[in-house]
C-alpha cells in the first residue's frame, strides 16, 4: 500500500462523511465503499454502517461496525454504534456489553455517547439510578450535550 493510495482512500472517507452530514446517504455509501476497496478501516466500515443506520438497515450497520472492530478492536465508535442500533431495536440488555466495551475503548474521543446510550437503556429497564449516574456522566464529559440534559431532566421527573 503506497501512501498515495492510503491519502486517497482517506480523502474518499472525508468526502462521504461530508455527502453524509448533508444526508446524501447512496453518495456516501459509494465513497465509503470505494475508500474500502483501496485501504479497510475501521473508521470506513463504523462510518458506512452509520450511515446504513440512517437508511433504516440496521442489521447491516451492525455487521459493518463488527468489521471495524477486526481491524481495530480499541475504536470506541463501533461498539457505541452497535449499542445504539440495538436500543433501536428494543435490545436493551443485547446493548449493555457493547456500550460497556466503548467505555474501555482506548481509542475514543467521544465517551459521553455511551454514557448517554447506557442511561437510555437503564431509562428503559425502569432502573433510575444507573440512568441518572450515566447521563450525568455524560453532561461531566460534554457539558453542551444536550440530549443527555434533557434525558436527566425526564428522570429527576419519573422519580419526584
Amino acid at each position: 500500500m503506497s501512501g498515495e493510495d492510503l491519502q486517497s482512500a482517506w480523502d474518499l472517507l472525508k468526502e462521504a462523511y461530508q455527502y453524509q452530514m448533508g444526508g446524501e446517504y447512496d453518495m456516501a455509501v459509494e465513497l465509503y465503499k470505494r475508500s474500502l476497496e483501496i485501504h479497510p478501516t475501521a473508521e470506513a466500515y463504523t462510518y458506512l454502517g452509520w450511515t446504513y443506520h440512517f437508511q433504516g438497515k440496521l442489521e447491516e450497520a451492525i455487521a459493518l461496525c463488527k468489521k471495524a472492530i477486526r481491524i481495530d478492536p480499541e475504536f470506541g465508535n463501533p461498539y457505541n454504534d452497535i449499542g445504539a442500533y440495538l436500543i433501536e431495536k428494543g435490545e436493551y440488555n443485547e446493548a449493555l456489553p457493547w456500550l460497556e466495551r466503548a467505555l474501555q475503548s482506548r481509542r475514543y474521543d467521544s465517551y459521553h455517547y455511551p454514557h448517554y446510550n447506557l442511561g437510555r437503556v437503564y431509562r428503559a429497564k425502569e432502573m433510575y439510578a444507573q440512568a441518572r449516574y450515566h447521563f450525568e456522566q455524560a453532561i461531566k464529559i460534554c457539558p453542551d450535550y444536550t440530549l443527555a440534559k434533557e434525558a436527566l431532566e425526564s428522570i429527576r421527573r419519573l422519580v419526584q
